[in-house]
């Protein structure tokens, strides 16, 4: 088996050689108005991190531009209300290098950032963010570093954006589910399933 392990950056490049230019133009330093579009027609992101205990990637969304861009080389993410274990920002505080991956419904590419990033909580800052009088506790700075587009086949061969594709969430364990196998019946069930979509909705931003 261990004959078949790749080891080297020269054995991957001998097994798929060089990228096209078309591959590799795109790849630039800064945000130009054609990637402007994309940030701000996105609803969706997925963030990375990295901390001494390892690799983190955090879904974040919210409306189409919610990641602010501040300028070409600056993006300004607000944290919103979660569970509050703030894995990704507890990386960033100990190691700044986070990347960003835009997803945008009903559109195949998406987009690519890679940067450092710090956690803010300036006042007027957090205050820029607020919905419905609600702002959030911190806001992450990214610096962008590298940008670039991925083109489409991943979503063509997945056929994401196919609601025909769409999978029944009835016939996947739910999150009280989940939580009442895990915990032996001490969180979760019926009543956390029953309870989630009122208790969201309160408390959404």
């Amino acid at each position: 088996m261990s004959d078949h392990i790749v080891n080297s950056v020269a054995e991957l490049e001998a097994l798929y050689g060089q990228p096209n230019e078309a591959s590799t133009v795109k790849e630039i330093d800064y945000i130009t108005p054609h990637y402007r579009a994309y940030i701000e027609a996105s609803p969706f992101a997925a963030l990375a991190t990295a901390g001494p205990e390892g690799l983190d990637c955090s879904p974040r969304g919210d409306k189409p531009g919610f990641v602010r861009i501040h300028d070409e080389r600056t993006l300004m993410l607000p944290d919103r209300r979660g569970n509050n274990r703030i894995d990704s920002l507890r990386n960033i505080v100990r190691d700044p290098r986070v990347a960003l991956l835009f997803m945008i419904p009903g559109v195949g590419n998406t987009l690519r950032v890679n940067g450092r990033a710090h956690i803010s909580i300036e006042p007027s800052l957090l205050a820029s963010f607020a919905i419905e009088d609600k702002a959030p506790r911190s806001v992450t700075v990214m610096t962008v570093e590298r940008i670039y587009f991925q083109c489409a086949r991943a979503l063509v061969r997945s056929e994401l954006w196919d609601p025909a594709r769409h999978v029944d969430p009835r016939s996947l364990p739910t999150a009280g589910q989940i939580l009442a196998a895990l915990s032996r019946d001490r969180v979760g069930g019926e009543a956390y399933d029953r309870d989630w979509p009122e208790r969201a909705a309160k408390t959404m931003w």
